[in-house]
C-alpha cells in the first residue's frame, strides 16, 4: 500500500478537488489517500479569511468522500507532526499550493527523518474550479 497525503482547507469540495484526489490516487496502483484538512486558523492563514465551514464540518465532508481513505486535521502549530504521524510515501501538492510550508517542506521532511516524495499535481479548470471563485450551496 502506498500512502499518499494531500492537504487543503477543503471549505467546499468541488470538481477541482475531485480531480486533485483522482490525480493523487493515480500516483500508485495500491494508493491509500489521506486527506489532511487545515484547521480554522490554518485555513484563514492560507486563504486570508476564515473558512466558511468549521473544521469539524470540513473534516466530516472529507471523511465521507469516496476517494479519501482517511481524513485528518492538520497541526494547530506547524505542519510536520501530523505528517510524521501518518508517514506518507508521497505528498501530492496542488498546482496552486505555496507559501512557507511548501517552500521548506522537503527540508523539513528530511529533518524529521521522513523519506516522503513530493509530487506537484496539474490544475483542473482553475478559472472555474477554485473555492474563492465559487459560491457555497
Amino acid at each position: 500500500m502506498t500512502r499518499i497525503m494531500v492537504f487543503g482547507t477543503f471549505d467546499m469540495i468541488h470538481a477541482g478537488h475531485e480531480d486533485f484526489f483522482r490525480q493523487a490516487r493515480g500516483l500508485a496502483d495500491d494508493s491509500y489517500l489521506i486527506g489532511a484538512g487545515a484547521g480554522d486558523a490554518g485555513g484563514a492563514r492560507q486563504r486570508g479569511a476564515m473558512p466558511r465551514l468549521t473544521k469539524d464540518e470540513r473534516l466530516a465532508a472529507l471523511e465521507k468522500h469516496p476517494l479519501i481513505d482517511k481524513a485528518i486535521l492538520g497541526d494547530t502549530d506547524g505542519y510536520i507532526a501530523h505528517i510524521a504521524h501518518e508517514n506518507p510515501d508521497i505528498i501530492a501538492l496542488g498546482y496552486d499550493q505555496g507559501g512557507e510550508y511548501v517552500e521548506h517542506l522537503e527540508r523539513d521532511l528530511k529533518s524529521a527523518g521522513l523519506m516522503t516524495h513530493i509530487v506537484r499535481l496539474k490544475p483542473f479548470q482553475p478559472e472555474i474550479f477554485k473555492t474563492s471563485k465559487l459560491k457555497p450551496n
